[in-house]
């Protein structure tokens, strides 16, 4: 446990920093050290910019000094990527670029050849946007080499691409690879084109809770050629929507292979695919195969079509059982072939077409006594894939001389800080007001920062579950109160306490049990995402919760000293939780113990 002490210095008595101390002081009655994991998250406003700024939001104000606010509170904010004036009439070629906004470019452009590698590679919160981008071009090809991956927070929008061209390629490849929370956005992509091809290659990959969308994509378009390969394979909680996808073409080719694969409940979204088409071939090949839980929809798809072949092979072959339903699947259309060759369970097809759509080996599973149905066995391979070894683990493992892996627990979300309660306590936070909070961090609709706010709020106003009480807290003031509230005013704050040993063997070293290894309560806070720093809170009760030194398995030599939490009930956890996969149990039936994280925390009464 980290026992730094912090103190205020020469810190203006009136500054948030020294406000918090003395409301430390007065709130908790033990005389442990303050601390400083903790503390050093305080809000870093000044005493005069504290007042300035509590006075505009208290005024919905705030957003006309927007910019000084985010700067001097370390807070999360976009920037306001104003429309560029530059004109880009000439072949170009981009190595190394980021953060750029790109208005009217390669428009109405004969031939040539835009190159881009390495764009935005490994930023944090890069924010890109291209409008317009050759639009009206005759035989114009563009590639996108290594866009955008191994990014956090990634925001990318293409709006108008490729719309009304003539030939030409727009070639994608590893595209927003690894990133963490993306915001993908084609808007009008391809739209009205005669033969133009698209393709993406390794299209987010390994992303990580995200969403992607693409609206009015190929819609018109006349000997288009599409396709997807690799798309969002191994990704975790990825959104994916495609809106209006190849409406009233005329003999396009649109394939998906490889989509959705090794993912970890994806949400997929068709709507009006392929509407209205003549004469085009959809394909989709190894769709979500492997794949755990998930849900895909397709809503209107080769609706009123005109001599459409669509095939499905290797469709919704997920481990642990997804949900995918076809609402309105070809219906009234004329002359189609529809094929399903190898599809999974829990499909519902509604107001289809009852000619020319063929369904083969179907797949079909069984279940015993205490046995639920799943599709197939989960592979170990596959396991590791979907969670982290060492991410969740039993309670014996937390004994000296075990040797066990560590997953990754370095903190991935952006460095912020907390506000004073003062301003806080004056901004929206509901999902009702989100609209005055869109204004308040100047939020585009549809943008990035609309999606996390929306996320977040959802997740605070999310009913308790069963024995839970919860609070989202944006100041320690507020944690602070949530923490006594549960627990009594005689409280500890604990967390790991670096990084080191993560995603690799560890050896466990002296372990100790707080509040002498009893089943306690205690008050565990995990990160969210926020403009501001902003802490899930919740009581966790039949818990265990351990301290133990960690070391290096070849020297012996300690590296860290863990902070682990042991959930002795998980009767109401989801039978498709991480957990279950990784320890092969099911709910209620095992114990799951798991560290603390970076910058996460956990409250107990003092020992």
């Amino acid at each position: 446990m980290q026992v730094v002490v912090a103190v205020a210095g020469e810190e203006n008595p009136f500054s948030p920093k020294a406000y918090l101390i003395r409301y430390w002081n007065r709130e908790i009655r033990n005389d442990l050290a303050k601390p400083s994991f903790l503390l050093s998250k305080a809000s870093p406003l000044t005493a005069t910019d504290s007042a300035v700024f509590a006075k505009l939001a208290a005024q919905n104000s705030l957003a006309t000094r927007l910019p000084e606010f985010c700067s001097s509170a370390h807070l999360l904010c976009f920037p306001d990527l104003a429309p560029s004036l530059e004109s880009h009439d000439k072949d170009s070629n981009f190595v190394g670029y980021n953060n750029k906004n790109f208005t009217n470019y390669g428009t109405d452009r004969t031939g040539g050849s835009d190159q881009f590698r390495n764009y935005s590679p490994g930023e944090n919160i890069p924010v890109d946007s291209f409008r317009r981008y050759s639009r009206d071009s005759t035989g114009h090809d563009d590639k996108f080499n290594n866009y955008a991956s191994n990014g956090n927070v990634v925001d990318q929008s293409f709006n108008t691409y490729g719309t009304h061209t003539t030939g030409g390629t727009g070639d994608f490849t590893k595209y927003a690879d690894s990133v963490n929370v993306p915001t993908l956005r084609f808007t009008s992509y391809s739209d009205d084109t005669n033969g133009r091809d698209q393709t993406f290659k390794g299209y987010s990959e390994n992303a990580n809770a995200g969403d992607q969308s693409f609206a009015s994509y190929a819609k018109n378009g006349n000997g288009a050629q599409n396709q997807f390969m690799g798309y969002g394979t191994s990704s975790n909680v990825i959104g994916s929507r495609f809106s209006t996808y190849a409406q009233t073409s005329n003999g396009g080719q649109d394939t998906f292979t490889s989509y959705g694969k090794d993912t970890n409940v994806p949400q997929n979204t068709f709507r009006n695919y392929g509407d209205g088409g003549n004469a085009a071939v959809e394909k989709f090949s190894s769709y979500r195969d492997q794949a755990n839980v998930g849900d895909d929809s397709f809503e209107s798809y080769a609706k009123g079509s005109n001599a459409e072949e669509i095939s499905f092979s290797n469709y919704g072959k997920s481990f642990n059982e997804g949900t995918d339903k076809f609402t309105g699947y070809g219906k009234g259309a004329t002359g189609q072939t529809v094929g399903f060759k190898i599809y999974g369970v829990n499909n519902t097809f509604k107001e289809y077409a009852k000619e020319g759509v063929t369904f083969g080996s179907y797949t079909k599973v069984s279940s015993g006594p205490g046995k639920p149905a799943t599709a197939m066995a989960v592979s170990g391979s596959l396991v590791k894939k979907w969670v982290e070894p060492g991410k969740f683990f039993r309670e014996s493992n937390l004994k000296e001389g075990v040797v066990m892996p560590m997953p990754d627990i370095k903190d991935k979300m952006p460095k912020r800080s907390f506000l004073p309660r003062a301003i806080t306590s004056k901004l929206p936070f509901s999902t009702s007001k989100l609209g005055e909070l869109k204004k308040t961090f100047n939020a585009a609709d549809n943008s990035s920062m609309e999606r996390i706010m929306a996320d977040t709020l959802a997740e605070c106003e999310r009913a308790p579950s069963k024995g839970e009480t919860k609070r989202c807290v944006g100041s320690v003031e507020d944690m602070i109160d949530f923490a006594t509230s549960i627990l009594g005013r005689n409280v500890v704050v604990r967390t790991t306490e670096n990084v080191s040993g993560s995603k690799r063997n560890v050896l466990i070293g002296s372990v100790r049990g707080i509040n002498g290894g009893q089943v306690t309560q205690s008050v565990s806070c995990h990160q969210s995402l926020f403009p501001y720093l902003l802490y899930y809170c919740h009581s966790v009760p039949k818990v265990r919760v351990y301290e133990a030194d960690i070391l290096d398995p070849t020297s012996k030599a300690k590296i860290n000293h863990g902070v682990a939490i042991c959930h002795l009930d998980t009767s109401s956890w989801s039978p498709t939780h991480g957990a279950f996969l990784a320890l092969g149990s099911s709910p209620g039936r095992i114990e799951v113990c798991h560290w603390i994280f970076e910058n996460d925390m956990t409250w107990a009464v003092a020992d």
